[in-house]
């Protein structure tokens, strides 16, 4: 069980690389901020009980994140600013949020692991509202926001108890 205060460390590291990679995006400068989010996911990784896990987890994280904001992307549902490389692709930052995402797994969402169907409900309430709030920082923007917002909840919905359940795997090996 992780204490309180590694609980806040971690819950605060994800909220300063979300910063970092969101507003990065919004103010022109994409690649800076996901080396920041990669940065403070790196940290995480180091500091964690199992970094082989934890890597495997964020990396796992990052290859579906890159796939289901990819195909956000591509049906042309969401913009994402700084797209790079590939335009039609999620861009770098987007698949980083992913990748620190996974970090929160483990300590400050590690209750959630307990209860699956409560993890679909964060999944399909977070993701949009974190999406949303990209959207109004100048990140990315929904060509319809109510079917945009409506694909988010449905993929999170399903990626969040995924990846919890990956997340106990892994820590189990």
């Amino acid at each position: 069980m992780e204490s309180r205060a590694a609980v806040a460390v971690n819950f605060i590291l994800f909220q300063a690389g979300w910063f970092a990679c969101v507003l990065g995006a919004a103010r022109g400068f994409p690649w800076q901020g996901a080396l920041a989010g990669l940065l403070i996911a790196g940290f995480t990784v180091l500091r964690s009980k199992h970094p082989r896990g934890e890597l495997a987890l964020a990396a796992a994280a990052a290859l579906g994140g890159l796939a289901f904001d990819s195909a956000l992307a591509l049906s042309g549902w969401v913009d994402f600013e700084g797209a790079v490389p590939v335009s039609s692709l999620a861009p770098v930052w987007m698949v980083v949020l992913w990748a620190l995402f996974a970090t929160t797994l483990n300590v400050s969402l590690r209750w959630l692991r307990e209860w699956p169907a409560l993890g679909v409900l964060f999944g399909a309430v977070g993701g949009p509202v974190a999406y949303y709030a990209g959207e109004r920082l100048g990140a990315l923007s929904f060509t319809d926001s109510m079917l945009g917002l409506t694909a988010v909840a449905v993929g999170w919905a399903l990626a969040t108890p995924l990846l919890l359940a990956l997340a106990r795997r892994l820590e189990a090996r």
